[in-house]
């Protein structure tokens, strides 16, 4: 079903997460051209930056008419001006306003943001409060982690404090701050913050790689849709292909190489649009490492798109790896698959 956030209905349940570096607005209207995306969201927003609109900051912010509907994620402490920065997102096309409470990267955390947030609920739930106070339509969500570490799990008593603030949906990465991306998103933590709310939903977040895993975390969770990370950096069509699972359709057939290239395609043009050719061509050295975890054999093209100096030089590794690939032998089945 549709998810609804407040008075905010997405088309799906499947969220786009804030990740650093890596959710411009090229990659997400990558993805929500492919489509399944029912909420992206931006980078993290620094609130003073924000205020003050220096460049970097409004590059973060940088929307589009195509981006939308589009959560703003803000990141701080209480000593920040996070209700003034909320307004100024509302002000200027977030649908919603979320507050990261999950990051676990020490240059967040040292200056109290992110998950060091669950370290002081009592304090957390103030500056929620004041937040909320300072919007006047956008509906507030927040994003969370199962707690510091495994003696400190404080998401499911905090998710049910921030839902009698009128926090109207939360989102639950399955791990602590200790853990970081080390291990396992923990099911059982996530359904515990599912059963701790009355009304809003909450979204569950950490080791969706593939639509399976959507469908298990939803089933296990009982939660009201997945936000996808890291699984999306390598595959911008997983949420199409959850969508299909979800609705009871036939799985989309594995994207062809040429399929792929084109969306690559794609990306480095609305980056090249939106942030410059030269900035496009530093994405893609480094992007390449992502797109090429479903393109193997790719070699050539990963030492191809590390050397581009230009959308010519682009163009030309993504022609010739595709006329290399198209020349291959067909794959041998292995010994196994003769064996069966």
């Amino acid at each position: 079903m549709p998810m609804q956030i407040d008075q905010l209905t997405l088309s799906t349940p499947l969220l786009l997460a804030p990740m650093a570096g890596y959710c411009d607005l090229a990659f997400r209207a990558l993805a929500r051209h492919i489509g399944g995306v029912g909420l992206a969201s931006t980078d993290l927003l620094c609130p003073q930056g924000i205020l003050r609109e220096k460049i970097s900051s409004l590059v973060l912010a940088a929307s589009s008419g195509d981006d939308q509907p589009l959560a703003m994620q803000l990141y701080g402490s209480a000593d920040d001006p996070l209700p003034e920065a909320a307004r100024w997102v509302e002000d200027h096309g977030a649908a919603v306003v979320d507050i990261n409470m999950g990051c676990p990267v020490d240059k967040i955390t040292k200056r109290q943001g992110g998950s060091k947030l669950l370290c002081d609920p009592d304090s957390t739930l103030k500056m929620v409060q004041k937040v909320k106070a300072a919007l006047r339509h956008t509906p507030l969500t927040c994003k969370l982690r199962l707690g510091w570490d495994n003696q400190h799990r404080v998401a499911p008593q905090l998710a049910r404090q921030l839902e009698q603030l009128g926090v109207a949906a939360i989102t639950i990465h399955g791990r602590t701050t200790e853990q970081a991306f080390s291990g396992s998103a923990d099911l059982d933590g996530i359904a515990q913050v599912v059963a701790a709310v009355d009304k809003i939903p909450v979204i569950g977040n950490g080791d969706i790689r593939t639509p399976q895993d959507a469908l298990r975390m939803m089933r296990h969770t009982r939660c009201a849709g997945v936000m996808i990370g890291r699984g999306a950096l390598s595959r911008p069509w997983i949420f199409r292909d959850i969508w299909e699972l979800l609705n009871g359709r036939p799985m989309p057939a594995e994207p062809s190489i040429e399929q792929k290239c084109q969306w690559m395609r794609h990306h480095f043009e609305r980056h090249a649009a939106t942030r410059g050719q030269a900035a496009a061509v530093r994405e893609f050295r480094q992007r390449i490492s992502w797109y090429s975890k479903t393109m193997h054999p790719c070699r050539e093209l990963k030492l191809a798109m590390r050397l581009i100096q230009s959308k010519e030089d682009f163009d030309r590794a993504l022609d010739e790896f595709i006329t290399w690939r198209s020349n291959l032998p067909p794959a041998q089945p292995s010994r196994l698959s003769m064996a069966q």
